[in-house]
């Protein structure tokens, strides 16, 4: 036999084949395994970190709401809320790991939201239809923004998928008295209402990044460091003085209570800075609980209702007169027979009060007066000076829903139009933009711009009325408030000078006569004016509804308390009796017994 061919047999040949394939097989596996762990490991360690690293969202402290004094409107508190990924918890019935278990250690799913449910306190079928409805998805909320006992019993209950993540939750210390003016958020913590709404871009901050690494099970094996720090939201400190605030509030729900009133809405501002004091609303609501919430509770009424002012304007028509040059403190306005009639539109006055001067027109209050001196002078007179006080104009807060009012222009004015306008009707405003021109009077003229927020610069304005003419105006309404309709405005060992006002509401089909707007706007101390206050009160429906019986009392009270609050000193001390401080209250409070 051949050796050569004995060595070479198909056997052998089958076995060397056998050998070059497993050798071949063999190269190309540690070939590929050399370039995925040398030459690629990056794209490896990219796809491992794919499915176990994860970043997330860190909240941001949303930025705090103070008073002018620092005392906080809003804060943020931080809270847990629970949430859960289902599709792990469906991807029990294909989990290897779970499959390996023995059968009686293996987790199932609709045990796992029944065990969930009895840790929530919920029914397990509604928790099971959630759960359906999201199978697939990889986040759900289940409980949002709970106390930590809440939350840590829901997660003792060791269910697949189910952990928790901060969250803040937005309070506010003084409720329902600052509401409509500091708002609210909602859930999300994004600002709904009000400044929480208007400065929301300031307010909110920035989010930073986390990235960790979690197991199949979604539990946090390690953290891998922060990415991106958060930036707490910037803090806002207004110009509202809380205890300021916390008295027109008191003393504008007892009014409204005790009147049986719809709403009602009360303004101080610093005569000076034009910071507004204290804003405050009848209804109002708890922003902590906004369970019961009604919708009509929400608004800012002083701000955004509108209203005819009534005979509040009369001061500025009369400033018009002297600001004119056609009229002097000493004229006299003839009112004879108590009426004016213009066709079949007939003006009266509560009585005939024949010939009066200036002074005695507004402590009368007389319409036949105010009219006969707006005929008097050229027709946009009248109209310009209501103008030049912001009538008609946006304030500018930049606050949510900020009502223009109306100020009408008529190319040519019939004579009855001018003399409504010239006592408060025809037009419309709000309480702060009433406020804002009794400041502008209070101010020797001066007219800054009205503002929420704390001012350390005095601010810039307009000199829109003489200061000698400001100052005889403001002398006239002392008169008002001592023999005229205003007496209830009076404050112990405070000149006081104000106006009242009391206006037919206007209805669906007109004026509806037996529905009055009470209103009261008025400055002190009169003799060197620091403060000016509105309060208007919507449809009284007691006994009582003229202005002077209304909401001069309600003046009164919060501006005696304003006063001594900010310990501005009496400019007619011979009106003390007795003086005392209270020391239950947060700041040194004024009783006065006497006059």
């Amino acid at each position: 036999m051949n050796t050569n061919e004995h060595n070479f047999s198909p056997s052998k040949w089958r076995l060397y084949l056998v050998y070059a394939i497993a050798f071949a097989l063999f190269s190309i596996a540690a070939g590929r395994l050399f370039y995925l762990t040398v030459l690629d490991k990056e794209f490896l360690q990219n796809q491992g970190e794919m499915r176990a690293v994860r970043t997330e969202s860190i909240p941001a402290t949303r930025g705090m709401i103070l008073d002018r004094n620092g005392e906080p409107l809003a804060v943020s508190t931080p809270t847990w809320t629970v949430i859960a990924n289902p599709k792990m918890l469906w991807g029990l019935d294909k989990d290897p790991e779970n499959l390996s278990k023995p059968v009686g250690e293996r987790l199932y799913p609709e045990k796992e939201i029944k065990r969930l449910a009895d840790a929530m306190g919920v029914g397990s079928a509604l928790l099971k239809e959630r759960f359906e409805i999201n199978r697939n998805k990889g986040f759900m909320y289940l409980k949002r923004q709970v106390p930590p006992p809440e939350a840590e019993v829901i997660l003792d209950a060791d269910i697949v998928g189910v952990s928790k993540i901060k969250e803040y939750k937005r309070f506010y210390p003084a409720g329902e008295v600052t509401a409509q003016v500091v708002g609210f958020t909602n859930i999300d913590d994004k600002g709904q209402e009000g400044i929480e709404l208007a400065y929301e871009q300031a307010l909110e901050g920035q989010p930073g990044k986390i990235s960790y690494m979690k197991d199949l099970k979604g539990n946090i094996i390690r953290t891998l460091g922060q990415e991106v720090p958060e930036q707490a939201g910037e803090n806002i400190e207004l110009s509202i003085d809380m205890r300021l605030q916390y008295m027109a509030y008191r003393e504008l729900k007892a009014v409204v209570t005790e009147q049986r009133a719809s709403s009602a809405s009360a303004v101080i501002l610093d005569v000076r800075t034009g910071e507004i004091l204290a804003m405050v609303n009848q209804p109002s609501f708890n922003p902590n609980d906004r369970s019961n919430l009604e919708p009509d509770e929400l608004r800012n009424r002083a701000v955004i209702d509108l209203f005819e002012p009534g005979s509040t304007m009369k001061p500025f028509s009369v400033t018009a007169a002297l600001r004119s040059g056609q009229y002097s403190t000493e004229s006299i306005i003839d009112t004879n027979p108590g009426y004016l009639r213009f066709g079949r539109y007939t003006i009266r006055d509560f009585r005939n009060y024949g010939e009066i001067d200036l002074e005695t027109l507004l402590v009368k209050s007389s319409n036949v007066g105010t009219s006969r001196i707006a005929l008097s002078l050229p027709q946009d007179t009248i109209w310009n000076m209501f103008y030049e006080l912001g009538i008609g104009s946006p304030v500018g807060l930049g606050f949510p829903g900020e009502a223009t009012g109306k100020l009408p222009m008529h190319p040519k004015w019939h004579p009855s139009e001018i003399a409504t306008l010239s006592y408060g009707y025809g037009l419309s405003l709000s309480t702060l933009q009433l406020a804002q021109a009794y400041m502008t009077l209070a101010n020797h003229g001066y007219k800054v711009p009205v503002t929420l927020f704390k001012q350390d610069i005095p601010p810039q304005g307009d000199q829109v009325i003489p200061a000698n003419i400001a100052q005889d105006v403001v002398h006239m309404l002392q008169a008002v408030v001592t023999k005229g309709s205003g007496k209830k405005a009076q404050i112990p060992g405070y000149n006081v000078a104000g106006k009242t006002g009391t206006v037919h509401k206007v209805g669906s089909g007109g004026y509806e006569y037996d529905q009055y707007i009470s209103l009261f706007a008025g400055i002190a101390p009169a003799t060197s004016p620091r403060l000016a206050m509105v309060v208007m009160v919507n449809d009284p429906k007691g006994r009582k509804y003229y202005g002077g019986e209304v909401s001069a009392p309600v003046f009164s009270r919060v501006m005696e308390g304003a006063l001594t609050t900010l310990n501005i000193p009496p400019d007619r001390p011979e009106g003390l009796r007795e003086v005392r401080l209270d020391n239950t209250n947060k700041a040194p409070y004024r009783i006065v017994k006497g006059n």
